[in-house]
């Protein structure tokens, strides 16, 4: 017995609505106007910031975990060594916040020098500390990074995470490739930065990923007294450069 033959009518669906064929989807309309003014909004963050900072230099940046604890060993020694900084006349710049940040900012102000928190929103809201003289506010870090080497002569770089290994590379990285003279990065705390250091003088170093001459684009130490040699010599070389005969 012969199977009759069905005929297949094509499926003929309904027009699909303007807002079910642009749902999820972006168009120019949507894009230009809010792009430009988020161009707007990071413009501002650089004119509060160059507003704010531009009589503070000379100025030393200093970085660090906002996990240390108060009185812990790096605590303690980063409130020295800003103290020391801002006896010498350097204004003291930090991300704002609490641990190594705030010990740097108390460092500044019983050091009698200018105490900067530079400080980010963050959806945890990172609250600034209470030792801060100018306080700016930020919402991208890209316009933060630049205020923290705009204004500064050197970095410290205390024990820290992400975001302070972010900073420490990024200046060495500007160093490296001559964007920056004569500007010191001192890692404070042998014992902590060791592990990196073995790191980057076995993997990068020997695959030749940098040159003999990148590890001694910064000191590794522990004692303040030489955090602050460093930071002298390297102002005084900039003006130097510069030809400003003045020097600390």
């Amino acid at each position: 017995m012969a199977r009759s033959k069905r005929k297949v009518v094509p499926r003929i669906l309904p027009e699909e609505s303007e807002p079910a064929r642009s749902r999820g989807r972006r168009s120019m309309k949507d894009i230009i106007p809010k792009d430009t003014w988020t161009v707007f909004k990071i413009m501002g963050e650089f004119v509060e910031g160059f507003e704010s900072l531009r009589r503070i230099e000379p100025a030393v940046s200093i970085f660090g975990g906002s996990r240390v604890r108060r009185g812990s060993p790096h605590y303690r020694k980063a409130v020295m060594v800003s103290q020391a900084l801002a006896r010498d006349g350097f204004s003291i710049i930090t991300g704002g916040g609490p641990g190594i940040m705030e010990a740097a900012n108390l460092g500044a102000r019983r050091g009698g020098g200018a105490s900067i928190g530079l400080n980010i929103r963050l959806p945890f809201e990172q609250a600034p500390n209470r030792h801060i003289d100018t306080l700016v506010h930020f919402n991208y870090f890209f316009a933060r990074k630049v205020m923290f080497m705009k204004y500064a002569c050197a970095y410290v770089v205390f024990p820290g995470g992400y975001g302070t290994l972010d900073e420490a590379f990024e200046a060495l990285t500007l160093v490296q490739t001559n964007k920056i003279d004569n500007f010191p990065i001192i890692l404070v705390g042998r014992q902590y930065w060791r592990g990196m250091l073995r790191w980057v003088t076995k993997e990068m170093l020997g695959q030749k990923m940098i040159s003999d001459q990148d590890m001694d684009l910064f000191t590794v130490t522990d004692d303040p007294r030489e955090v602050c040699r460093r930071v002298r010599e390297g102002y005084r070389k900039r003006l130097q450069v510069n030809g400003d005969t003045h020097t600390r």
